[in-house]
């Protein structure tokens, strides 16, 4: 009986390994910011000093790895409305130089919360890291108010269901 019960216990830590998800959603509100996303997995934040639209911002970048793909969110208070399109510019820009890329493909973005801005926009990425491993990014960049936000999620190969979890939950405010 002690071996059987051993091997129920086995059997059982098995489907139950086998029935953990590999993305486990939760909510991210960044402090001060109003904003909110659905992460796959706990982040980790870091905070420092950026230029960004010719002044240095406090970034604080909220990320973690789930599902072979690192999420992320990004948030910036400008300061100044007129800096709001250079910021969401060079933020987008940047996503693209960072894997080589000059660019990428649009895709549809719908923020509830955002402030509307022509420079806001999400795109595909294809590219390569420093290492030179091709990876693939989809990265988001918006506004509310004097805020920028920046959403990614990059990898070898995105899930499909996963990104659009992530970019149909992000809210620029309440």
């Amino acid at each position: 009986m002690p071996a059987f019960r051993s091997c129920l216990a086995g059997a059982l830590a098995v489907v139950a390994a086998a029935c953990t998800p590999t993305l486990d959603w939760r909510e991210l509100r960044p402090e001060g910011s109003g904003a909110l996303v659905l992460l796959p997995c706990r982040p980790s934040v870091q905070v420092r000093g950026v230029r960004l639209a010719g002044q240095t911002v406090r970034l604080a970048m909220h990320a973690c790895s789930a599902g072979g793909a690192t999420w992320a969110l990004a948030v910036a208070d400008v300061g100044d409305p007129a800096q709001v399109a250079p910021a969401l510019d060079e933020l987008r820009r940047a996503a693209a130089a960072n894997l080589g890329a000059a660019g990428g493909q649009p895709l549809p973005l719908t923020v509830a919360g955002a402030t509307p801005n022509p420079s806001s926009m999400r795109l595909q990425i294809s590219g390569r890291l420093a290492d030179g491993s091709a990876v693939q990014e989809q990265v988001a960049v918006f506004a509310r108010g004097t805020q920028v936000f920046q959403a990614s999620v990059i990898g070898e190969r995105l899930p499909a269901d996963g990104v659009e979890t992530f970019f149909a939950s992000l809210r620029a405010g309440s």
